[in-house]
């Protein structure tokens, strides 16, 4: 699972794309209701980069400022209760309201702490943006993507998205053919066998308080 959260973090850190006919023409943002998903992910990944590229903070390991990065460029592009809900599969029926939103909300801090952990790595990492194959009367893509670094192998990783009414939205991702919830799945569900889904949410929260800084844990 580490593995596999650097391998995301590491897509989701950097933006050099280097692929052919962009949807978004040069020097026209569209708005995230109407931009193409596979647009969508050239551009949240662009943006963070040139952010990430200039800011000494985080370059030097802020993770407070960075955490406001993602909240503002990366989260609204996600869908995390649907995300929540496939990871924690058929126990998802068994959980209240509460616990359901508490479950999402968590499970949304522990990625954005993960992921804003490894933001703080950048280096000179590329991506390279497969040919989008999708129609307009899709509802469900995926976008595929190899990201490549001197000395290392490339490293296939792909956005599944779905079209909602506020755009496209991410709720899978999948790293060298493992798809992130999926590897979730089991791991919630011996959690779920040994604590029930409050002893889920408490893994949960002590996960996330690993990932949080000395200031955010006092």
């Amino acid at each position: 699972m580490k593995k596999l959260f650097l391998s995301l973090c590491l897509f989701l850190s950097i933006g050099a794309s280097m692929a052919a006919d962009p949807v978004t023409p040069p020097g026209a943002r569209a708005t995230a209701a109407l931009i193409a998903p596979d647009a969508l992910v050239r551009d949240v990944s662009s943006d963070v980069l040139a952010i990430v590229r200039d800011d000494h903070a985080i370059r030097a390991g802020d993770t407070g400022r960075v955490v406001s990065l993602v909240e503002e460029k990366v989260l609204p592009h996600f869908n995390f209760r649907r995300m929540t809900m496939l990871a924690v599969g058929k126990d998802w029926r068994q959980a209240t309201p509460e616990q359901q939103k508490e479950l999402v909300d968590v499970f949304r801090t522990l990625l954005v702490r993960t992921y804003s952990n490894a933001l703080t790595q950048y280096r000179n990492q590329v991506i390279e943006y497969k040919p989008a194959r999708f129609g307009a009367a899709d509802t469900t893509v995926r976008v595929q993507t190899e990201v490549r670094q001197a000395g290392a192998q490339p490293i296939n990783i792909d956005y599944v998205l779905e079209k909602t009414d506020r755009g496209w939205k991410v709720f899978d991702v999948v790293v060298a053919g493992v798809s992130l919830v999926t590897n979730y799945r089991g791991t919630f569900a011996q959690e779920i066998r040994a604590g029930g889904i409050d002893g889920l949410i408490r893994s949960l929260h002590a996960k996330t308080q690993e990932l949080s800084g000395p200031a955010e844990r006092s």
